[in-house]
């Protein structure tokens, strides 16, 4: 009985860190390729809207990129002026980019030990089903809610998503004169960002699904 139970809890662990490292993994996507960005620069004629040449405006991302990604840094913005308010928003920002790392870290390390144990536990299965396949579905439920939710109106759902993560606060709502950083930031690509995003967790879902199917297929 109690092995059963463990089996289960061991399965429930799979699951759910597995979730949590594609989830993580993909919101990692336009944090940690910077190139990503780079390439926003003249396709969305930054240097021509912002008044800052190509190098400034690459500058500016990674001092803000830095700030948020690594330990140890000062927030700045290059030769660009940030107000007082907007940079209270980008430390909130760092709460957030140092939990997806935190999480990601985590789940990392849980898929680790939870593949030496797997002698111990046997195949992680939660009914007729791997432990994987429930992980799977669930991420790709998640971006085509979401997803079809923004697609609907993303500015809308812009606005929500900052009051959801940064309940009873303004200061997101950046100053264009003061802030000038938000004119190189403007929100076409952070939707770009969040189809990045999406597309991450359906492709590492569909990989996982896909090898659920033929490992089924191979079993029979």
């Amino acid at each position: 009985m109690k092995t059963s139970i463990s089996r289960r809890v061991a399965a429930v662990w799979l699951a759910v860190s597995l979730f949590f490292f594609i989830l993580t993994v993909s919101i990692g996507l336009p944090i940690y390729i910077r190139p990503f960005y780079y390439a926003h620069i003249d396709a969305m004629n930054l240097p021509e809207s912002s008044g800052f040449t190509a190098e400034e405006i690459r500058d500016a991302y990674d001092e803000v990129l830095d700030y948020l990604t690594l330990p140890g840094k000062t927030f700045g913005t290059g030769v660009m002026e940030c107000s007082v308010e907007g940079e209270a928003h980008f430390v909130d920002c760092k709460v957030l980019f140092d939990l997806n790392a935190g999480v990601l870290i985590a789940s990392s390390l849980s898929l680790i030990v939870l593949f030496f144990l797997r002698k111990k536990f046997g195949p992680y299965r939660l009914g007729r089903r791997s432990a994987a396949f429930y992980a799977g579905i669930s991420a790709v439920v998640l971006p085509l809610v979401l997803g079809g939710l923004a697609a609907l109106d993303f500015d809308r759902a812009f606005v929500v998503f900052h009051r959801i993560f940064f309940p009873g606060k303004d200061n997101w709502i950046f100053d264009y004169y003061a802030d000038e950083i938000i004119r190189v930031l403007p929100q076409e690509f952070f939707m770009h960002c969040a189809i990045l995003i999406a597309a991450g967790v359906l492709l590492q879902a569909v990989i996982i699904l896909i090898w659920e199917f033929t490992a089924g297929r191979r079993q029979q």
